[in-house]
This record gives structure tokens, C-alpha cells and sequence, in this order.
């Protein structure tokens, strides 16, 4: 089979795509070629045998077939830079081969039994994972998603706190579970059943589309293009929608009776949304004063890939009560996390809880995995580097093209809002498919959100390179000027 390398084809040459030779020679793993059903029988399989709900990419979807740390192959052979990994979860790169020997050794050791006995790997990661954490966030259950992670800290958080209220912000998403629907706050993932009792929502802190915000406001290297009075010390903005929770708590809330207040670092399926500086520490403060707990939701933003911190809730300056985490924990493996404090993770022995395949010996045996390879190829700092250089270059697109509306992430966390040309306008689906497909023919594969299903969402491994960085965007702007 040859192997074709996209980023090969193409290359930048001022402000166009120039063709270039074809390569076929591979830098880093050897062409697998495909054995197993054609894509039109992919595609008749799809469309008989699996459930109509699982939507797909692209005019032309995707058949995919092998991967390589930033890379994934079609079954054609054709090489794709991967801007998406796998919505956020191929975290140190696809089929990294320290994670391929760890599997296989462990499952020729061990593949399978359950927490009711002990087993080494299940301890070591236990101890490896925590040792992550900042102050009492000490105790750690593992479970398989993070729907399962988001729904055990609802639990958490009610035994616990012996209150049931949870508060959320619009736009969110935290799962699909039928309790985790209450929190996600996006049209788009709730079905027209009864909602579960006990949720409640307040306004998204959005300084680019909300009410309030501008160009201050960020902790980011990239800001909105709106003016504010904000200063480096004093958040107008933050203030602003601070108050619209604390009305939540006056009118909505009983005094005193909150279980949790759940919150991203930074909203991922929303959009990248950023909140304002000093916003979340706020909203830490009032839940603990009405008798609730945090929940951070780390799913996304964790394992480095803000740059600065390993967590992204260290970039709001406050710790929080319990910690779940899912996707780039296992890079791709099952494998999701809920971490809190000796005090509350007690709450849960009221009953008797359990889960199958939390704490699975090959799923440890990745994490483990996970972790020292953030570690030995400096990923985090990796994602700094790449990401802070990959903003820096998409901002200036913005001035160069009205239809990006706006900017913004921190490290390998990047979203970028496109608009209908002077106006803040979602830009219409069919002129966005038209950009993503051009974008794939291309050779890169981007993710996209938001409510609107307008912001391109770039959350790559975070293995990628600066020249990565460049291709991507002189593939975008190639893509805007096209339309």
C-alpha cells in the first residue's frame, strides 16, 4: 500500500498551497496496509447495522484505519494531521509504542479482575495519579468514562454535603448519562424527556459573546477584540457575572442547602470558553459558604494541556473538592477518575458502590504509562511551546479575515469562533461544512462546537510540533480564502 503524506502534498508558499512531490517514505512507523471491508461496506454497515445516533464528520466521512502520535491514515493510505485526538483524548499520541508494550505485557501478566482484590498496578497508579494533586485531593475511584465520572461526583457531592441542589453554567457539557444530561446545558444533547430534578444553570461568564467582557479579561495570550474598563488587577466583567450567580443562589437556592458547583477550567464542547479573571476562585468562595463543594471538571483540560499547570484549575488560583478526569488520562484507553478528599470520598461507603471495570489492571498499566510519558517528553511544556506560537499565528488571521470572529485557548486548548463578516452572527452550517471539508481535503482534521456548531475546536496530542503549528495554519488561511 503507499502511503501518502498529506503534509507532503501540500506545502506553505506565501499566502497559498503550493503542490509538492508526493512522499512515500514513513519518518516514524511503516505503512499497515488495510485488510477488511471496503468503504462502501463500511458505509452500508453504518447505515444498517449501527445506530442512526452516531453522527459522522465531513460531506464524505472519514474511513480511518491506522494512527501515529499526531498522524491517522485512511484506509487509502492518505496521512491526516490529527487537530482533534479523538475529541480531546489521544493526549501523548496515537499508538505510542510505551503504551503498546504496556498493554501487551500486562495482559500477558494479568488483563482482567476486579477491585475486590488487590492488584499491584491498580496501587501504584492510585499513588501515581495522586501524587498529581495538590493538597488533601488525595483519594481516588476509578471508573471507565467520564459521564461515570461526572455522575459519581453528583453522588459525592449529595452524600456528602447531605444537599441535593447542583449548579452548572450554560453552554456546559459534562455527559450523556441520564443524571449528567441535568448538568450539560447544550439544546443539541438533551432529549425531550423529564430533565433529573435538582439542577440549575446560570449564565455563562463568555467575554466574547456574553454580556459583558473584553479585551482584559483572559488569562490567555489572545483576547477578545472588545473594549472593557477592566485593568490587570480588577475584572469588570467577572464581577458582572459573579452577581448573576449569587442572584441564583438568593432566589433559586435554599440558603445554605447546596450539594456542588460543577465547571470546566475551560468549557471544551462549548466552545473553549475562557471565564474571566478571578471568576471561578468567586464562585469556589460562595458555593463553600452555602454549605456546597467544587467539582472541576478536568476531562479536557487536564494532563498539561493548558501549558502552565498540569490541571487547568490551577490557573484559577483555588483547589477544589473533587476532581474528575476522563479522555487524555488513558489516551484513548477506557479509563476515567474521580479524585476528592479522604472527608468526602467516605461518604460513599452509606451503601455498597462498585464498578467492573474501574481500576481494570491494563487500564492502570496505561495510565501509568500516560503519565511518564508526559513526564520524559515534556508534554506539558510541549503544549506551552506549540500552543502559545499556534495562538499567536491564528490571532493574526483575525485581522485578515472578518469571518473569525474571534481567538482564544491557553497551551494545546485553542478555539476559534467563526462568524458571518461584521457581525457576531454564528456563521452558517453549510459555509462551516464547506471550511472543515476543505480543511480535511487538505490533510488536517479539526474538531468543531458551541452551541451554534461554529467554533473550530483545536485539541491535538500533544506531541505536535511547531511545524505543525505553521502547516495548520496555512492550511485555514488556504481554506478562507477558498470560500
Amino acid at each position: 500500500m503507499q502511503v501518502i503524506y498529506a503534509r507532503n502534498v501540500y506545502c506553505s508558499r506565501g499566502a497559498n498551497l503550493q503542490p509538492v512531490t508526493a512522499r512515500t517514505d514513513d519518518p516514524g512507523k511503516s505503512g499497515v496496509e488495510m485488510k477488511g471491508p471496503s468503504y462502501e461496506k463500511l458505509q452500508n454497515i453504518r447505515q444498517s447495522r449501527l445506530n442512526p445516533a452516531l453522527a459522522t464528520y465531513y460531506s464524505k466521512p472519514l474511513a480511518l484505519h491506522q494512527g501515529y502520535k499526531q498522524w491517522l491514515f485512511d484506509i487509502n493510505g492518505k496521512r491526516y494531521l490529527d487537530l482533534l485526538g479523538g475529541i480531546c483524548t489521544v493526549s501523548v499520541g496515537h499508538c505510542h509504542p510505551k503504551i503498546t508494550a504496556a498493554v501487551n505485557s500486562q495482559m500477558d501478566t494479568l488483563g482482567h479482575v476486579s477491585n475486590i482484590y488487590y492488584h499491584p498496578k491498580l496501587h501504584e497508579y492510585a499513588e501515581r495519579l495522586t501524587d498529581k494533586m495538590p493538597g488533601e485531593l488525595k483519594v481516588v475511584y476509578l471508573v471507565n468514562s467520564g459521564s461515570e465520572a461526572n455522575d459519581l461526583a453528583i453522588l459525592l457531592a449529595r452524600l456528602y454535603t447531605n444537599n441535593f441542589e447542583v449548579l452548572s453554567l450554560t453552554n456546559c457539557y459534562h455527559g450523556m448519562s441520564p443524571q449528567t444530561m441535568g448538568l450539560t446545558s447544550l439544546g443539541a444533547y438533551k432529549y425531550c424527556i423529564p430533565q433529573p430534578p435538582g439542577h440549575h444553570h446560570v449564565m455563562n461568564p463568555d467575554v466574547y459573546r456574553g454580556i459583558w467582557g473584553g479585551a482584559n479579561c483572559r488569562d490567555s495570550t489572545v483576547q477578545t477584540t472588545r473594549t472593557c474598563n477592566c485593568s490587570s488587577n480588577f475584572c469588570e466583567a467577572s464581577d458582572k457575572y459573579f452577581d448573576q450567580v449569587a442572584i441564583q443562589f438568593d432566589h433559586n437556592i435554599p440558603k445554605g442547602h447546596v450539594a456542588g458547583f460543577f465547571a470546566e477550567s475551560i468549557q471544551g464542547l462549548g466552545g473553549i470558553i475562557q471565564f474571566p479573571k478571578g471568576y471561578l476562585k468567586r464562585v469556589y468562595e460562595l458555593v463553600k459558604k452555602n454549605g456546597g463543594v467544587f467539582i472541576s471538571d478536568e476531562v479536557q483540560a487536564g494532563f498539561g494541556r493548558t501549558g502552565d499547570n498540569f490541571w487547568g484549575f490551577q490557573g484559577h488560583d483555588f483547589t477544589p473538592d473533587i476532581v474528575t478526569m476522563a479522555k487524555g488520562i488513558g489516551n484513548g484507553y477506557p479509563l476515567a477518575a474521580v479524585v476528592t478528599t479522604p472527608d468526602i470520598a467516605k461518604a460513599l461507603t452509606k451503601a455498597s458502590h462498585f464498578n467492573t471495570f474501574g481500576g481494570n489492571p491494563v487500564a492502570c498499566s496505561v495510565g501509568i504509562s500516560v503519565l511518564d510519558i508526559i513526564e520524559e517528553e515534556k508534554l506539558q511544556e510541549n503544549s506551552k511551546l506549540v500552543g502559545t506560537h499556534l495562538l499567536s499565528e491564528l490571532a493574526k488571521l483575525r485581522s485578515e479575515f472578518p469571518i473569525i470572529g474571534d481567538v482564544r485557548g491557553k497551551g494545546l486548548m485553542i478555539g476559534i469562533e467563526m462568524v458571518n463578516p461584521g457581525t457576531k452572527e454564528p456563521l452558517q452550517s453549510k459555509k462551516f461544512l464547506k471550511f472543515f471539508d476543505t480543511c480535511m481535503n487538505l490533510g488536517v482534521l479539526l474538531g468543531k462546537g458551541g452551541v451554534y456548531g461554529n467554533i473550530i475546536r483545536i485539541q491535538p496530542p500533544m506531541c505536535i510540533t511547531k511545524e505543525d503549528a505553521d502547516f495548520t495554519v496555512a492550511v485555514i488561511k488556504h481554506a478562507l480564502q477558498s470560500d
